[in-house]
This record gives structure tokens, sequence and C-alpha cells, in this order.
């Protein structure tokens, strides 16, 4: 049997992991169901119009840290030195497509603090038209392999 002070390396991913867990039951509870768009096999759920406004709405919010085309920070695995994690990128090539919608509308309303960064919320700057058209715009960017695989992880829960 471990001892406590064995336990200590996976302290963190248990935090994060029971903080992800409280914050996708609050986000299933709260959320009213039409905000969730329809998900349709082989199509993408958002429209070049929502791509165009959540570019409008990146760049005024996002850019100074999310970089250019949603790239984010390429080490964005590795703690800083106050301990949170940096920026991830939102083009397809971190975590983020991992993701449903619901859960990155909640990360964008609630900030990333309980993800261990430090994006401040956006509950009460953007509308929730503009924090989906977000999605839409870095979503614009995943491959069409990224989208199907998304896709069908999101629609298996």
């Amino acid at each position: 049997m471990k001892s406590i002070g064995m336990l200590e390396p996976y302290s963190k991913k248990l935090k994060y992991c029971v903080v992800l867990i409280g914050v996708l039951l609050l986000a299933a509870c709260s959320r009213e169901e039409s905000a969730v768009p329809k998900l349709e096999k082989n199509k993408r759920w958002y429209s070049n119009k929502q791509v165009a406004i959540g570019e409008q709405v990146y760049e005024a919010n996002c850019l100074g840290c999310h970089f250019e085309r949603a790239t984010g920070t390429s080490n964005w695995k590795k703690t800083l030195e106050d301990g949170s994690y940096p920026p991830p990128p939102l083009n397809g090539s971190a975590h983020a497509w991992h993701h449903s919608v619901e859960v990155l509308l909640t990360v964008i309303q609630l900030g990333g603090k309980s993800f261990g960064g430090k994006m401040p919320p956006f509950k009460d700057v953007l509308s929730e038209e503009e924090q989906l058209a977000v999605i839409a715009y870095f979503q614009s960017f995943w491959s069409e392999d990224v989208y199907s695989r998304w896709l069908e992880i999101t629609q298996q829960n």
C-alpha cells in the first residue's frame, strides 16, 4: 500500500480530475439545452457567419494569450514558475478537441483557474452567442480528421 507521501506526484492530476468532474456536473445541471448546438455526422455545427463573428471576438479577447490562428503556447503542458499552465493551442493540436462544446463553453464562462490556468472568466464579458462563435472560430482550424474524431467522441457522451 502506498503511503500518502508516495501519492504526492499524483495529487495535482487528481485535483485536476476532481475539479473537472465538478465543472462538468455544474455545466450539465445549469446549461440550457438550446445553447448547445446540434451535432450532425460529417457536418460542422457552425456557419461561416459564426466563424467570422468568432474571429472578431477572438481577436478582441483571446489573441493576446492564444495567439494568431489559435496556436497557443508551444510548451502548454509544462507549468510556469507559479505552477499554472500556459494558454494551450485551440487549433486542434492540443487537448481542446477532446472537450464537448458544453465543456468549452464552461471554461470560457468560468475561466481557466479551475483547470490550473490563468484565463479570466468571460461569463459577464461575452454573450453565449459570442462564446459559441469563438469556439466555431478556433474549430475552423481543426483538420477534418481532428473534427471527425471530436464529433465521434462528443456524440458518444
